[in-house]
């Protein structure tokens, strides 16, 4: 044999020996690979009584115990009061919601609008338009649907909740983001906490309040008793909500109550607003609520000077008038006679309890006799003083000690929270860098009801293997190349 058929016969053997080890390395030790799982996207509006705001969340497809791990990923405020406010102009709630769709359809991927939830929920501020006027509130309904129609996503309806399910699906939201439920363990993977105590959740809307936690002992009104299932776990609990108990309601009801017991009927002498403020306001703005009991005997519209007088001590007489605080038949109770029974645990304080207690700098665990005094020196100041020293909460600015004042009232005389417990409420807008409501809690329940997409798999192999095969591979296509040139290469020389 001449030396060029030595070579290409050696070079055809190369190529043969590193073909067949490619081969070998390709099949060896070849795995299952679950690949990562998608991402779930959902929008849910919270419609309340005051404003509108969209909040963007995404989860992983995959779930944990039929519960999606849900994170948010964005939070929009949309313009205006909340749509309850347009009866008069339903096209104008549709309209209000655009920008923050707007906004969503930039952050959702294209390929995944179509599938992507989308709900509204509203709550007291629709319950009471529903109530006063139900024509007009399914046409705001109605042109909600219309306006979020308009875009791709697959909306699943507009409702409105019960204030049980407002109380329940906050009292998730917070249980969910302090890791009382679910908690990605150091063997990493989520795992539900062996020893964790659930906290309460206590809410404050514009016109409704809300108070959900685990009691200690079975539950005797079952009207005030829900349950849920989440990650593996079930959950029995308290949950009443107070519609008309809200701060914006609550504020009406106590100046129509002023109002009424005032001998001049055209002035208002108020204990809660600042000495020195003064506003007019007509009849008709005052009744305008179904929370609002009109007089008996009422005067033709007009309008009424409304007068601070900045008496502390007055301002909460006048407000414990709003509660009923007689239990009735119940042998425990918040207030008007519903069961309530004794408050358990740690609590979460949010939405207006947060945000008048923050303006005040109330929220750093202060003790109830620093509270008190706090709120007491701060009701005595006169309206000067205030808008020099705050100028620019002016427009909201004489409403902060009536607010206080009616929250103090509310946890201590109608949730019964006592200077010996008052340490376990925390006043808190966010955790885990996300804001602190029912639209968390509401998607978290959701997802029980979404199915689960299966994981993607596919073979693979160590990187060192898959490595080592490819050399080859390269390896035995050089060798076949030379060995194919090389008879012309020698021909043509």
């Amino acid at each position: 044999m001449d030396h060029k058929a030595k070579v290409l016969a050696g070079l055809l053997a190369a190529t043969c020996v590193f073909s067949f080890i490619a081969l070998i390395l390709s099949i060896v030790n070849v795995k299952d690979v679950i690949l990562p799982p998608s991402t779930k996207y959902g929008l849910v509006f919270d419609a309340g009584s005051t404003h509108t705001a969209l909040y963007i969340y995404r989860w992983p497809a995959d779930k944990e115990n039929g519960t999606g791990i849900v994170s948010q990923v964005e939070a929009c405020t949309a313009a205006g009061p909340g749509i309850s406010s347009y009866a008069d102009d339903p096209a104008g709630a549709g309209a209000s919601l655009k920008p923050c769709l707007d906004k969503a359809m930039e952050i959702i991927p294209a390929e995944q609008q179509r599938e992507t939830p989308t709900y509204l929920g509203a709550t007291a501020g629709m319950r009471l338009l529903r109530e006063q006027n139900s024509t007009k509130a399914q046409q705001v309904f109605a042109e909600v649907a219309k306006a979020i129609g308009e875009y791709p996503v697959e909306f699943r309806g507009a409702q409105v909740l019960t204030g049980n399910e407002e109380g329940s699906f906050g009292w998730i939201s917070v249980n969910f983001l302090m890791e009382t439920l679910v908690k990605y363990s150091f063997a990493e993977k989520w795992e539900h906490p062996q020893d964790a105590e659930v906290l309460g959740a206590l809410d404050l809307g514009g016109a409704s309040t809300q108070i959900t936690f685990q009691p200690g002992v079975t539950i005797e009104d079952k009207n005030t008793s829900v349950f849920f299932r989440l990650y593996g776990t079930n959950y029995s609990l308290y949950t009443h909500s107070y519609l008309c108990y809200g701060q914006t309601q609550a504020l009406k009801r106590l100046l129509a109550a002023l109002h009424q017991a005032s001998p001049s009927t055209a002035q208002i002498s108020h204990p809660c607003y600042p000495r020195g403020y003064q506003e007019n306001i007509t009849t008709a703005e005052l009744y305008d609520s179904p929370c609002v009991r009109a007089p008996s005997s009422p005067s033709a519209a007009q309008l009424l000077r409304v007068m601070g007088t900045g008496e502390p001590a007055a301002c909460s007489a006048a407000v414990q008038q709003l509660f009923n605080l007689s239990c009735g038949a119940n042998s425990t109770c918040g207030f008007n006679g519903v069961y309530q029974p004794p408050v358990r645990g740690q609590f979460f304080a949010f939405a207006g309890f947060y945000y008048t207690f923050h303006f005040l700098n109330l929220t750093s665990q202060q003790s109830l006799k620093d509270v008190n005094s706090t709120v007491q020196a701060f009701c005595k100041k006169d309206w000067a003083e205030l808008v020099e020293t705050f100028p620019q909460q002016k427009g909201y600015l004489h409403k902060y000690c009536s607010t206080a004042i009616y929250i103090l009232t509310l946890l201590l005389d109608g949730y019964k929270f006592s200077e010996h417990t008052w340490s376990s409420i925390h006043f808190r807008r966010q955790a885990a860098n996300t804001d602190i409501g029912w639209t968390l809690g509401f998607m978290l329940n959701l997802t029980n009801m979404i199915p689960t997409e299966a994981l993607g798999h596919v073979k693979g192999q160590q990187p060192s293997l898959w490595a080592g095969a490819v050399s080859c591979i390269v390896l035995a296509i050089v060798a076949g190349l030379v060995a194919g040139f090389l008879p012309c290469f020698c021909k043509s020389k």
